[in-house]
């Protein structure tokens, strides 16, 4: 049961990771929209944090297959499937020059990621506490 709970405290930390680059992307698309920041800042602040993003969900939804968490791997592997689509097409950097026209679209595509990720959070939060009591309650039954 130990093995259970330190696959869901380090789903806890992964995706906490993906919501911070989600935010800090969301971020740097609202300030290049009100015109705090020039395009080539966040353009090149973006795509240094799209990769980490990738490699982390693909990280998380390869941790869920090797241990057998069918459910968390068929809720992940659709944006996994996007993001390695993305990759293959050299579509998942923002491009300098195309930033502002396509900058509706690429906030529409955080938005909805970032509600994902919110709602991954809560069900490994879930997960986390459920199989800390249960460890604790089997740890209690043995003292007995």
């Amino acid at each position: 049961m130990a093995w259970e709970l330190l696959l869901w405290l380090f789903s806890f930390f992964v995706v906490a990771a993906a919501l911070g680059i989600i935010i800090f992307q969301l971020m740097c698309l609202s300030d290049l929209e009100l015109d705090y920041i020039n395009p080539f800042d966040s353009a090149s602040r973006i795509n240094k944090s799209v990769m980490p993003e990738f490699i982390l969900q693909g990280s998380l939804c390869g941790i869920y297959l090797l241990t057998g968490h069918w459910s968390m791997v068929l809720l992940n592997a659709p944006l996994v499937y996007f993001n390695v689509k993305l990759y293959m097409r050299r579509q998942h950097l923002v491009d300098v020059t195309e930033i502002f026209n396509h900058l509706g679209k690429e906030k529409k595509y955080r938005l909805i990621k970032l509600g994902f990720y919110v709602f991954l959070f809560f069900i490994v939060i879930y997960r986390l506490v459920s199989s800390a009591v249960v460890g604790i309650l089997e740890l209690d039954d043995e003292s007995l």
